[in-house]
Parts: structure tokens; sequence; C-alpha cells
């Protein structure tokens, strides 16, 4: 695969710069009130600084063209561990927020600070995403770069409010070591591979190219990249589908007459939740729209920087790795999509969902992956009782929605897929279930904990 994977073309990015604007007037919670808080741990810091690289970052990628979130998930999940490192000597390792080092896969060494010297951890940070992000993105317009050059650049006017300039430009020095060496070792991980030459197997309820545009399958190898975390997707293959059936009355075409059905009476309520939850590219990217998620979740709990990153990080590891399990998935069963079924053996010959097709095998649901890995990973962080509404889509006209748990918003982030007529409902919760698998198996592994199943 050509480098250029993850970013094919970039739109021009003004929508960006008005999200600057307001920057001049941030302030930091206590960590920008004087030289006295240097030395001061990361929980010292509020996560806006953080956030405001989120809320960049999920910009970029709604002005990307692609037909895949992989891309989008790399970047989303390489940066958070970017952003975690930048601050790591910042976090006193019997804290619940720190991460073990040994445990990521295929590393290496980790630069370390200077002892006995003042360290600025936001400045650590700025410098980390900046170089992650300038880099993963490598191929974006100028107006992209200029808008990401801004931001840090807005930031770092800030930090001298709290830090000499010796201490800021040391602090960014290390930031960027961390950045290079998150990037250096995300290309590594084999995505450029993905897209190697490929043929679908032939066969009774095998997966073919669906309507309206029949292309091609999308990055057939992608079950193969490393994973952040090793051993995180190790039991994590679930049972093989029902049985391919054209009979009447048999599993697998009960299976899609539940789709056909659902979508025959669909309620305004379920058309709501495929389009809130359509994350279409260009737009909100479903990764995007996480990021959008997850800010919400640290205003609502007033998280510290050390508790952001963290989080960040470890919905990071969740999601990359959830993903990379869940195309290995598609990849050996290669299932057919609903809309092959319900015209080529129901008859229903103009039949199209909801919400459009993409061009990938079917079993399991790769949304309902991600939307499992990262709500568990956020629920070990926070807890589940967090109540917030998710205003993500205001600007475009849709009414918000509220939620009463973390859970509550994947479980209906999976079942839009459903709604939407792209995915049976056994794919949707089982790709539930696999997403949050990972999730604990990543717990389980980092924090040496044994976390028993959801329900």
């Amino acid at each position: 695969m050509k480098k250029n994977l993850c970013l094919i073309k970039f739109p021009l990015f003004a929508i960006l710069l008005p999200a600057i604007g307001g920057l001049l007037s941030f302030q930091t919670e206590r960590s920008l009130s004087s030289p006295r808080n240097m030395n001061k741990p990361a929980s010292d810091y509020s996560y806006e600084i953080l956030g405001k690289w989120m809320t960049i970052q999920a910009k970029v990628m709604s002005t990307t063209i692609a037909s895949f979130n992989g891309p989008f998930i790399r970047v989303f999940s390489y940066s958070g561990i970017a952003a975690y490192e930048a601050i790591r000597p910042g976090i006193p390792k019997k804290s619940s927020n720190y991460i073990p080092l040994e445990y990521f896969n295929g590393l290496g060494e980790i630069p370390t600070i200077d002892p006995g010297v003042k360290y600025h951890w936001p400045s650590s940070l700025n410098a980390a995403l900046s170089f992650i992000n300038h880099a993963m993105f490598f191929s974006t317009s100028t107006e992209n770069k200029h808008a990401m050059d801004s931001l840090e650049l807005t930031l770092k006017t800030l930090f001298y409010k709290d830090a000499d300039s010796v201490t800021i430009e040391r602090s960014e020095a290390f930031g960027i070591k961390i950045g290079r060496l998150i990037f250096n070792w995300s290309e590594t991980d084999g995505y450029r591979f993905a897209s190697n030459p490929y043929q679908p197997p032939s066969g009774r309820g095998k997966w073919i190219p669906t309507p309206p545009n029949f292309a091609k399958p999308v990055i057939p190898y992608w079950g193969k990249l490393r994973t952040i975390v090793k051993g995180s997707i190790d039991n994590t293959q679930p049972p093989a589908p029902p049985d391919y059936s054209e009979e009447p009355g048999s599993v697998f075409y009960k299976m899609v007459q539940e789709v056909y059905d659902v979508d025959q009476k669909m309620t305004e309520e379920q058309k709501e939740i495929a389009l809130f939850w359509k994350d279409i590219n260009p737009g909100f990217t479903a990764p995007g729209h996480w990021l959008n998620i997850m800010q919400q979740v640290f205003q609502k709990k007033n998280a510290r920087l050390d508790q952001a990153a963290f989080a960040y990080a470890l919905s990071g590891m969740a999601l990359n790795d959830a993903w990379i399990s869940c195309w290995k998935t598609r990849y050996d069963y290669n299932v057919l999509r609903p809309v092959t079924y319900i015209r080529n053996v129901m008859g229903h010959r103009e039949w199209l969902p909801f919400i459009p097709t993409p061009p990938h095998p079917e079993y399991t649901a790769g949304f309902a992956a991600m939307a499992g890995a990262i709500a568990e990973s956020l629920t070990t962080v926070f807890g589940d009782q967090v109540s917030i509404t998710d205003h993500t889509y205001d600007d475009f006209g849709m009414k918000p929605r509220t939620y009463g748990s973390l859970l509550a918003i994947a479980k209906e982030a999976a079942d839009s897929k459903f709604y939407g007529g792209i995915h049976y409902k056994l794919s949707v919760d089982v790709g539930l279930a696999q997403g949050r698998k990972v999730a604990q198996n990543i717990e389980s592994i980092l924090f040496q904990k044994k976390k028993s199943a959801h329900p």
C-alpha cells in the first residue's frame, strides 16, 4: 500500500479557522496562573488543551475523502498514545491514570526527560500532537496546515504566562521526540499492505459488490495489522454466523427478513437514529464523532489533563485493535450484505437500504465494534453512569440526543446500522460484544486485572 492510504484529498479548510479564534481567551484551570505551578503534575492542568487538538483533528477528518474509517482510526489511536506519552513523566506511577510501558506492541524505548530540570506538560503535549497530526495528515491542504500551526502557536503564546521560554522549548523538544517516535512506530503496523491484491471467494452466501456503485472490497488485509497491545484480540473472534440458506423459515432467511421488515416500518425515532449515526464522509466521520463525544464526557467530568490523556490513549488502543479484530472476522467469513439477499433471493429487485452500504463484507459490524471498544474504555475511566447530551450535529440541523450512560450510547450507535439496513441485527450485537471484549482484554493486560464480561 502506498503511504497516502490515510489521506486522499482535502477540500478547503476554512471551517477550522473560526474554531481557533476563541483560543486567545482560553485559560486552563490553575495551570496558567503563576510560574510556581511549573513542577506540578499533569493532573494540575485542565483537559482543555488536549480538547483543542481533538477538535482540530475531528475537523481535519471531516474534510478527508475516504471510503473507509481505518485511516481515521489510526490517527485517533496513535495521537492518543502520543498525547499520553508526552505527559507521562508528569503522572505518578501509583496513579490510576498510569499505563505501564512494556505492553505496547513493538514500540521500543521511550525518550526520557532530563532529571532535575523543569518541564511544562501542556507544552510537551502541544508539540507532540502538532508533530503527529502534521505527519499523519501529511498530504493535507495549505489551509489545514495553517490551522494546525495556528493552534500550536496560539497555545504556545498562552503558555508564556505560565513558563519561561527555556522551559517551554525544553518541553517542546521532548514532545517532538515523542511525536516522532509514535509516528515512526505507526508506520510499521502493516497498513501499507492492507490493500494488496485480493480475490474474494465465490459461492452461496458470499459477499459480492453492492449497489449502487458495486465497488471492489475495501482494505481486505486490515485484519492482519499489528495490534497496539499484544494479546488484545486473543479470544475475540466470534462464532460463525448462521449457515447460509435461502429457505423461508431458516435462521438465515429470518435474519435477513428482520432487516427488510424494519425498513418497511421504520419509526421516526429509528430514522433519526440512523441519520444521527450515519457519520458519512466527507462530514463528521465515525472516529470524529467519538472524539466529540469524548470531549463532552471530559467536560461533564471536569477531567484533568492526565485523566483525559489516559482516556484518549486507552480508547484509541481499544478502537484500533477492535477494528483489526472485526476486520479479520469479516474477511474470514465474507458474508453477503442484506441488500444482496433482499434483491436476489427475496425478489425485491429495486430495494436499497436507508443508508448506503459500504464496500466490504458484512459480519461483524465494524461500527458496533468501534462503539463497544470506546464506550467500554471510557467506562473504565469514568464509570458508566455518565449522562450526556450529544450536540455533534447541532450545526447540521439535527436534534441533540441524550443518553443516560456510555454503554447506552454505544448500543444506539451500533443499532443505527441495523435500522439503516446495512447490517443484520446479529452482526450488530456480536460486533458490539467483540469491541467490548477487546477493550476488556486491554484493561486486563495493562493493569493485570480480571474484568468479567458485561451482559
